[in-house]
């Protein structure tokens, strides 16, 4: 029963993170006349004092030492850091800026870039059908930029920078709440100094929209930091073939929102593209599946094997 009760509690975390990010989108309009930059260095900072007082909460600062006597930490920490502001930055002019529907588009293709980047700098290997399906990726892509008349450049940088910041995560092996205090911390001085920056030359809107816009720039720490709690809050409770399956539910929300509310254009040769991103993802989905009931097949099968028994003494 209580087994039960703590998948329920993760399947409903799962779809408070999963939602929060895919109704995001109807946030970051709220804070213009703010440019991207800014709401960037906003939620740089803010972020940080948001995860500084949950650490207060568990205690957990043991690792910052740790953390500052391995060089390689630091480095990759840095370049989780540079990576994630180039994925939030774009991420937050793309909304702004009447993208909605081909930013969703690099959260759907981020599984497979993740894929691909695992068979190029990993050397993984791939079954029959993740081939597939990342060719099926490639070929929508192409059907997309025809139809985009360039390549979806935004969609590709969003993906490959996901992707990226993925992978460096792997290699860092830290905790979620531990590892964003880290890259926060490495991005507070530059986005105070340019926050600072814009103050002094009069351009800064945290100071000149009055108080609700203020508070509203300030949240966008709690936008950055509980999705990220209701995410580690599910990691630990449901399977991980079931949190794969729910990550599609935030660009799902976010290409409803492209196109239901902020009304942007589907024409026949972006259905097309997205029509084939969506049948590799449901390829690649059904043979996960398969794979792991396969893998749990043979577990079941396996014969056990009964220890030897203890001889007695002479």
């Amino acid at each position: 029963m209580k087994a039960q009760n703590e998948q329920r509690a993760g399947l409903l975390y799962g779809f408070g993170a999963y939602g929060m990010w895919g109704l995001v989108p109807l946030f970051w309009p709220l804070l213009m006349p703010a440019g991207a930059v800014e709401i960037l260095a906003h939620r740089m900072t803010w972020s940080l004092a948001v995860v500084g007082l949950a650490l207060l909460a568990v205690r957990r600062w043991g690792w910052i030492r740790e953390l500052l006597r391995q060089p390689r930490k630091l480095v990759l920490t840095a370049l989780a850091a540079s990576v994630i502001s180039v994925n939030w930055g774009l991420y937050i002019w793309s909304v702004n800026n009447g993208h909605v529907v081909e930013s969703s588009l690099g959260y759907f293709i981020n599984p497979l870039v993740s894929i691909a980047m695992g068979v190029l700098v990993l050397g993984e290997r791939l079954r029959r059908a993740q081939w597939v399906a990342v060719g099926i990726t490639f070929v929508a892509v192409l059907v997309l930029a025809i139809g985009y008349g360039r390549p979806p450049w935004i969609s590709l940088t969003l993906a490959c920078s996901f992707a990226t910041y993925g992978l460096i995560k792997k290699k860092l092996n830290m905790g979620g709440l531990e590892s964003l205090a880290a890259e926060t911390a490495m991005l507070f001085l530059p986005a105070l100094g340019y926050l600072l920056w814009l103050g002094a030359q009069g351009q800064s809107s945290f100071t000149s929209q009055g108080v609700g816009h203020a508070l509203l720039l300030a949240a966008t720490g709690l936008v950055t930091a509980i999705p990220l709690v209701f995410f580690g809050a599910a990691a630990i409770r449901v399977p991980l073939s079931t949190l794969g399956l729910l990550q599609y539910m935030a660009p799902v929300f976010q290409f409803g929102l492209g196109v239901l509310y902020f009304h942007e254009a589907m024409p026949p040769e972006r259905w097309a593209g997205f029509s084939l991103v969506w049948a590799a993802l449901a390829l690649l989905t059904w043979d996960a599946l398969r794979t792991a009931r396969r893998s749990r097949a043979r577990l079941v099968a396996a014969p056990v094997v009964a220890p030897a028994p203890a001889r007695e003494p002479a």
